[in-house]
Formats: structure tokens, sequence, C-alpha cells
């Protein structure tokens, strides 16, 4: 039955992988019997990831129940290093000379002679200094420097 459940579901006992001696097979253990009850299941695709899987013979749970064990490997998947972050204007870089290009720039621009409402008049003089500030200082690739809780 439980082969049955197994086949059906695309399932592999994780118990049945790896030869092991009686002792390590075995799950409960009565005066009358030794029997191996316990079993763990995994799908088919994430049967790699298990490197071993087994019984400790001196751990008893209950009175005669004993430890299954799997061990498991897990990957991690490294994500590409561009989707990591979005592109930040380098306001690091701000030095005296490119303060005031930064400064000529803005007054070439006219930004600050933009007319309507005041949320207009505010969008327009930030999309002007955001512009400004990519040319003059320069955009980063959007990658962190890695270790900033290190300091």
């Amino acid at each position: 039955m439980l082969l049955d459940f197994a086949k059906a579901f695309g399932l592999v006992i994780a118990n049945s992988r790896f030869p092991k001696r009686n002792k390590h097979l075995v799950t409960f253990q009565n005066a009358a019997a030794k029997t191996q009850i316990d079993y763990l299941l995994l799908r088919r695709c994430d049967s790699g990831l298990c490197k071993d899987c087994k019984v400790i013979p001196r751990e008893t749970l209950v009175m005669q129940h004993r430890l299954l064990v799997i061990d498991v490997g897990i990957r991690l998947k490294k994500r590409k290093q561009t989707a990591r972050g979005t592109p930040r204007i380098k306001w690091g870089a701000l030095t005296k000379d490119k303060s005031q290009e930064l400064e000529w720039r803005l007054s070439a621009m006219g930004s600050w002679r933009s007319s309507g409402d005041a949320n207009t008049m505010w969008a327009a003089t930030t999309d002007y200094i955001r512009a400004s500030a990519r040319e003059v200082l320069g955009v980063s690739n959007g990658v962190s420097g890695g270790h900033k809780g290190d300091w």
C-alpha cells in the first residue's frame, strides 16, 4: 500500500535508498517483533538532496520507537548580481568642483523658472536635479558593496 501511494504521487522512500544493517533499519522494537514502521517520503526531484537516512539505535523517543534521521544537503541558488538592486546616483562623489558644475547646469536648465501649481513645479525641479546629478556624478550599477554591516 505504501509503495502504491509513493508511486501514485511521484515520491521516493528515503529509507530504502541506502543499504543498512538491520539495527539501523528497525524503527519499532518490542519483545515480540522488530519492524520498520517509519518511512521518510521525498519528492522524486528532491531525492538527490538526500545524503543519508538512518535510525539511531540507542536513541529512543518512546519506550519502543527509535529516532529516524535524514541528512539533507540544501543548495542555495545564487541570484544574478544585476538583479539585486536599482541603479542610484553617486551622491558620495560630490566634490567642490562637481558641485559648481551641478550648480551651473541647474541654473542653465531654467528649472527654477517653471510655472503652474506647486506640485508641478516641484516635480519639474526634482526631475531636473536628478537628471543633472546623473550626468555630473554618475550612476551606480545597482550592486551593493557587500559587507555594510561589518564596519
